[in-house]
């Protein structure tokens, strides 16, 4: 009996981690499914791979339905490598803030309620992550849950309700006064973005984006 209650209450803290739970409740809403996954693939090149030749390019993106976009003046050496047997893009050259988001081509997507963005990560030598969007209209704004994982590549979930969100510039990524109550409910594009420029190579200011699912309902455009 010890036993199956030791069980019990291990599987109940998993749920309460992982944020979900495996049977659900009577009137509880249900999450979305999963809208698309994004597993990344290094760009055609010649030679071996280098700084250079693997920079972010739109063929970074291997699902075909979804669109890569790359944010920040200082963003062009933003490249894509592999870690851990998955490809991720890599910001430790850039010499300014960069944003990574994701388009689906066909659909809006409907951030409010139970949407989650799920995304392995990996932040060195403090640098941050916060979640971003651009609204149908076209604004860019900022949410205010950081993200470090102190050098480890770590799966995320980020639920987009609770935050205060914040407008930005598209062309230099400063952030400017707060947005109250954005319309999550149609959302363009969804991704991360660090407000600091990299570090450069070894354990230095810098961010890995691995493989990222979206758990969305879709509108189509």
């Amino acid at each position: 009996m010890h036993v199956h209650h030791t069980l019990a209450r291990a599987i109940a803290a998993v749920l309460l981690l992982s944020g979900a739970s495996a049977f659900g409740q009577p009137g509880q809403a249900a999450r979305p499914p999963l809208l698309f996954k994004e597993d990344w693939r290094v760009p055609k090149h010649e030679g071996p791979a280098t700084d250079e030749n693997t920079r972010f390019t739109p063929e970074v993106a291997a699902n075909d339905r979804v669109e890569a976009h790359l944010y920040g003046p200082g963003s062009a050496p933003v490249r894509a490598a592999e870690h851990e047997g998955r490809v991720d893009l890599w910001n430790g050259l850039a010499t300014s803030p960069v944003a990574v988001t994701l388009r689906d081509k066909r659909n809006y997507v409907d951030l409010t309620g139970l949407a989650r963005l799920r995304w392995i990560v990996r932040t060195n030598a403090i640098h941050t992550l916060y979640p971003i969007v651009k609204l149908a209209d076209g604004t860019l704004v900022v949410g205010d849950r950081a993200i470090t994982t102190a050098g480890e590549f770590v799966q995320v979930e980020i639920a987009f309700g609770g935050m205060r969100w914040y407008k930005l510039d598209p062309q230099k990524l400063i952030v400017l006064p707060e947005v109250k109550n954005p319309d999550l409910a149609k959302v363009d594009e969804v991704g991360l973005i660090s407000l600091q420029a990299g570090g450069g190579h070894g354990i230095a200011g810098s961010f890995n984006l691995s493989t990222v699912e979206l758990y969305a309902k879709a509108t189509p455009r």
